[in-house]
Formats: structure tokens, sequence, C-alpha cells
């Protein structure tokens, strides 16, 4: 079990061995540790690889009108600047999300920011090209762009050069490498297809534009643990970001399989879609399917009961579930409303008492051998 003064004392110790970096200061003035924001103790995971600095930060598919819901021009520079005065300084977009629009908006907060102030990820694997009408996706209202799947070196770099363009900053931290995964309704079955042409193409060219200084550091960026594993098995990356794949409502998977193996590698975790896609904060969807799977609301409504009991909100106790693993480098929900990224620094300051977890375990909510913040 990893206790809270054991998660404080690690954000601690990382404030200080980064105290001269600019990663904890915003203008000189604003220490981040101040507004909650726990910070790792380095760049660096035991195992040597680059992880993102920062324990919180906010993930960017919201904001390119995920699950059909609309985000305007207005509410999503609104939200970002919220997030940015709430104090989050990491932030993951995509070229998929809204088919460019997320990089946009993200890139209209951040070019005026101090670029050494803050962590950004992107991804690759899908190329835009201009169209007449957007291609048809789940998005509520993409911009004007077709898209196809193409894990090549040289799709690769042109990727980052044309996110960088979207985004109109100079550098890219973290590249992941996009949707390769079974669940990926284009692929299906043929995904090993694909990542065999990301293990010739996608993988080594990352690994030399990290030699290069061009990026910090790549990964996978999936909702599903096989490739992961299998990236591991025949690259060198440093961290991924995997989707919906340890939340409250399902992580035995990832504590019996995948943190065994990002341990083993020195590799680390971004824990994207912590919220299920909201589901754990109370929305009638669950990830990025149709349907909610059978029982789950019958389980959710245990878990707001028992929370209640113990006078917190489960969005809260979800949150800081995801960011108890060593493994884990960094929580990073969504947003699309302009109190969302406030709220969600909060609930990182929030103390929920050890009676929670506990009834939790011994109703077979939660695994007993996850670990937890207390």
């Amino acid at each position: 079990m990893i206790t809270r003064r054991k998660f404080v004392n690690r954000a601690t110790a990382g404030a200080a061995a980064m105290a001269v970096s600019p990663y904890l200061m915003a203008n000189g003035q604003m220490n981040l540790e101040g507004l909650g924001l726990m910070s790792n103790p380095s760049d660096r995971t035991a195992g040597g690889k680059y992880r993102p600095p920062f324990r919180f930060g906010q993930g960017g598919a919201p904001l390119g009108g995920t699950s059909g819901l609309l985000v305007t021009d207005e509410e999503a520079r609104i939200t970002l600047e919220n997030a940015w005065n709430a104090g989050m300084r990491y932030y993951d977009t995509s070229p998929w999300y809204g088919l460019g629009l997320s990089e946009r908006r993200f890139g209209h907060l951040l070019h005026r920011k101090p670029r050494e102030e803050y962590v950004i990820s992107t991804k690759i694997g899908r190329i835009l090209t201009a169209a007449p009408k957007p291609a048809k996706t789940q998005w509520a209202q993409p911009d004007s762009f077709d898209y196809k799947y193409d894990y090549s070196a040289s799709a690769t770099r042109r990727s980052v050069e044309d996110s960088l363009q979207r985004l109109g900053i100079s550098s890219i931290d973290i590249v992941f490498i996009h949707d390769l995964s079974p669940d990926n309704g284009d692929m299906k079955d043929n995904w090993l297809e694909y990542f065999d042409q990301a293990a010739k193409g996608a993988m080594p060219e990352l690994v030399k534009m990290r030699e290069e200084g061009i990026i910090k550091g790549w990964g996978m960026g999936v909702n599903t643990l096989p490739p992961i594993l299998k990236a591991l098995e025949v690259s060198d990356p440093d961290v991924h970001l995997a989707a919906c794949q340890y939340t409250l409502m399902d992580h035995e998977e990832s504590l019996e399989k995948l943190f065994p193996a990002i341990e083993k590698s020195g590799n680390s975790i971004v824990v994207g879609s912590p919220l299920n896609n909201g589901f754990l904060a109370g929305a009638d969807r669950y990830n990025y399917g149709p349907k909610i799977p059978a029982g789950f609301n019958e389980k959710r409504a245990k878990m707001e009961k028992i929370a209640k009991a113990h006078g917190i909100d489960l969005r809260t106790a979800a949150l800081q579930f995801c960011a108890a693993p060593e493994q884990v480098s960094s929580v990073i929900p969504g947003a699309r409303k302009a109190n969302q990224p406030k709220e969600n620094v909060e609930s990182m300051k929030v103390k929920i008492p050890t009676d929670f977890w506990a009834e939790m375990k011994s109703e077979g909510l939660i695994a007993k051998a996850a670990p937890i913040l207390s």
C-alpha cells in the first residue's frame, strides 16, 4: 500500500530536486506544488526512461468533440485557460481528436506560454489531408480533413512536423503511437499488420528522433494491453498512454500483467480516461463504445453509496486511485467544461479516509492488491 505520507514525500522530494527547474515555476513565482499538483522526483524513471515530471495533467479528446459532444471555440479557450491557471502543466492531445481541432485549441493557449514551463504529448499513426468535408467520425464538429493510417518512418516524422504546425510551438516532449490496437474498429484482426509496419517504421524512427533530441520519449497510446507488451518486446520505448486500462471500474489485468512488465522495462504509464470517459463522474456512457457493460451501473451505484457514506465523491476517489501505483507517472482526465480542470486539481488535495478503501476492497469492488493513497 502506498501511504499518503509516502506519496506526499515523493512529491516533496521532486520539488526539492527540481527547485531550480522552470517546470515548477511559472513566471518565476507560481509554485505548482503549492497548488496541489504532485511532481515526480525527476523526469526519469528508476530505469532511466523519460517520463512527464507532472503527476497530473489534462487529456485532449473532449476538446476535439469526443462522443459527439460539441465544445465551442470559446468554451475550449476558457477551459484551457482555467487548466493553466489551476496549475496544470502537462497536456496530451492528438491529430485524431477532432481531426486536428484539439491540437489547434491547445496551441492557441500554449504558443504564447514559455515553452520550458509545460510538457506536451501528441500522437502519430494517422496522416490528415484537406478535404471538402470532414471524414465521418465520432467527433462532434471536426475540422475539414480526411485521414489515413500510416505507421511508416516517413509518415511518423511528417506527422510530428504537422502537429508542430497545428500547435504553433517549437517542440513536442512525448509522442505516442496511436490506436494501433485490436479494439480499433478500422483494424480489428488486422492490427498486427499495422503493428509490423510500426515495428519496422515508426518505432525505430521515434528512437532516432529521441536520439536527435527532437522528442524526449515515446510509447504506445492505446486502449488495450497487448500492443504495449509487444512494443516492450520489439523496441525501446519510454512511457505509454494506457487509456481505460487502469480505472476504479477495471484494473485487474493491468495489476497482473501491465504493471509488472512496465516495472521490469523501466518504463512508466500515463493513465488516460481515468473516469472511463465520464462514467465515474456520473455520465451515461462508458469508455468509447456504444454500450455500458452489464452490471457496471449497479457497480457504480454501490461505489457511490460507499463514497457518500465516507463524505467524498466518487470522481475524486477514481482520480486518486489511478495516481497511486508506482508505475504511473501521470493521470490525465479530460475536460470539456470550464469548471472541470480546477475541480480535478482540487480532487487531488482531498484526504480520503482509509476506511473507504478498506470497504471498497471488502465489498469486492476493487482488487485487494490495488495500491491506494491513504
